[in-house]
């Protein structure tokens, strides 16, 4: 079953938290595409630096073959070579075949060029750059899915003396391609640490701009938590976003049209029972007049049903006004004060020692605790209820039963709070009646005049006070009512 004071449904995400993951998603799929971007102009750049290299050393090696009639004349010195194999973590291999495939000098294992598409033989002088690997076993393979892979640069030439046939020789040139990587990657992380660096502040600021822009909402969220259900004040808001104004002044104007209503109600409340205790009072007295004036019996027993009734009448007049003072809307429930509960319930019981005397009752109050207890609430309501509940018990716990009113501070639980209690040593009730006597218009006996309406009295009272009552046994038979007030603190000077 859904409180009827509070919405129905479920609560989804803060807004909070939805104003900051739209504003981030979009920067954290921008950062992803940036470390995309940014990894494959690094490469490209790298590819680039790796390239003119390669092409550079290309054509220094170029150089160092002369051709001499049909022939080559290798001018390749150890210390050429050493240049080329200087870094032994980023060697330059090299292979010189002429004609193309055909192994001269350098290392056979280079994975040769591309073929190329068209039956054009490749340029000369014109390099070519591609990718390869070499495999482990020395035999070269392009695009291997194992061996070591290589960045490649092949440059055809062409030699001979005049008047000689022209042959062609290929001089290839390679790299490992892991530094070509490891480079790349440098420049990416280089990059991507700003930039990461830049997303994480822009986060902090734009948490910070959220929790700034929402902090309004939380002032108004704290003035409507921290009000009884009483407070019909309008919203103050000093200064707000368009949005949560129109919000308020809406609230404002509902919260006007509320306390219009429960003024209408309290006047309707005062003129009802102008109007209803009046002529129901009238109608008592007569009927008392009319018995002590008459003496057929058959009209006595009738005037005696109307007097009765109207009684009856009467007192379901003021449980039923008592009930609407009780209700959350009323304005009686604003008027609360700090009093002292102990003498309230000493006061109270005394009034009401003249009729338990004539009912055979013996009612009284639980003196060991003499202390004052102090709580903050309707000194009125409060009154009516522990009225209501003298009042049942002098109905139903019958002659010779005992009924005793006990006020005392329970400071065992987390909270403290004030006890306040109503015992007897009548009939008591079956567990069954105690879950529903509680409801409106229901009597767990025949007994008396009652109405069913005074523990519901009882439990809205105590409920508006936020409290708690409760019934239980008392042996070896009886029933005791427990209500639990909040403690009201001693105040400091």
């Amino acid at each position: 079953m859904n409180h009827p004071h509070l919405p129905t449904g479920q609560a989804g995400v803060s807004l909070a938290r939805q104003l900051l993951l739209w504003v981030l998603l979009p920067q954290l799929v921008l950062w992803m595409t940036g470390g995309v971007a940014t990894y494959r102009f690094a490469a490209g750049y790298a590819n680039e630096a790796i390239d003119a290299s390669l092409l550079q050393a290309s054509r220094s090696l170029a150089r160092q073959l002369k051709p001499i009639g049909n022939g080559l004349l290798i001018d390749f010195p150890r210390a050429a070579q050493d240049v080329l194999e200087a870094d032994p973590a980023d060697r330059q291999l090299y292979m010189v075949s002429s004609p193309p495939g055909q192994f001269i000098l350098g290392n056979q294992a280079l994975p040769p060029p591309p073929a190329h598409h068209s039956d054009e033989p490749p340029a000369l002088n014109t390099p070519y750059f591609y990718d390869g690997t070499m495999p482990v076993n020395g035999r070269a393979a392009l695009h291997t899915p194992t061996g070591q892979p290589l960045r490649l640069v092949a440059l055809y030439l062409s030699f001979g003396d005049d008047g000689a046939a022209q042959q062609t020789m290929l001089v290839q040139v390679a790299r490992s391609s892991a530094n070509r990587e490891e480079l790349a990657r440098r420049i990416l992380v280089d990059m991507l640490l700003p930039m990461s660096s830049l997303v994480l502040l822009m986060t902090v600021i734009v948490w910070l701009g959220i929790r700034a822009g929402l902090a309004p909402l939380g002032r108004l969220r704290q003035q409507v938590e921290g009000r009884a259900p009483t407070d019909l004040a309008p919203l103050q808001l000093a200064s707000a976003p368009r949005e949560l104004w129109s919000l308020a002044t809406a609230i404002n104007t509902l919260l006007s049209a509320v306390q219009n209503t429960v003024a209408t109600q309290k006047r309707f409340i005062g003129d009802a029972a102008h109007q209803l205790r009046t002529p129901l009072a009238g109608l008592k007295s007569q009927t008392e007049i009319a018995l002590q004036s008459t003496t057929d019996p058959e009209l006595r027993a009738r005037l005696q049903r109307v007097h009765d009734s109207a009684t009856r009448s009467a007192h379901l007049v003021n449980q039923l006004l008592t009930l609407a003072r009780a209700e959350p809307e009323s304005v009686m429930a604003q008027d609360r004060k700090r009093f002292d509960l102990q003498r309230l319930a000493q006061t109270l019981t005394a009034e009401w020692v003249p009729r338990a005397l004539r009912a055979h009752i013996d009612l009284g109050l639980d003196e060991r605790a003499t202390a004052p207890v102090w709580i903050e609430a309707n000194e009125l309501l409060v009154r009516e209820a522990l009225s209501n509940l003298i009042d049942n018990a002098l109905q139903y716990a019958g002659a010779g039963s005992q009924v005793t009113v006990r006020v005392a501070a329970d400071m065992a639980g987390a909270k403290p709070q004030a006890l306040l209690q109503v015992s007897d040593s009548g009939p008591g009730l079956s567990q069954a009646d105690r879950e529903r006597v509680f409801e409106r218009f229901v009597r767990a006996s025949d007994v008396g005049q009652g109405c069913g309406l005074g523990l519901a009295i009882v439990k809205e009272i105590v409920e508006r006070h936020q409290g708690e009552v409760q019934l239980g046994g008392v042996k070896p038979h009886g029933l005791c009512v427990s209500i639990h007030f909040p403690l009201s603190p001693t105040p400091t000077n």
